[in-house]
């Protein structure tokens, strides 16, 4: 299916869902720093916040990239 052929309402839907993955992601890391007092995501001990953070933050911009407005 081409790109222009798809439907207005899923292209939308699509990038909502992205947008909220990439919010997601952001408002996971300010409540972590606010929850456990740390900012640093780059020691040994919060690899997997900083994993979590940026596996949300990259599929959020690149979804959206991928489902804007022409």
């Amino acid at each position: 299916m081409a790109e222009a052929d798809q439907p207005v309402f899923i292209r939308k839907m699509a990038f909502a869902f992205y947008a909220f993955l990439l919010i997601l992601g952001i408002v996971f890391y300010i409540g972590w720093g606010l929850y456990f007092g740390t900012w640093n995501l780059f020691t040994k001990e919060n690899i997997g916040v900083y994993a979590v953070t940026i596996v949300l933050v990259l599929f959020g911009l690149t979804g959206m990239l991928l489902y804007r407005r022409d």
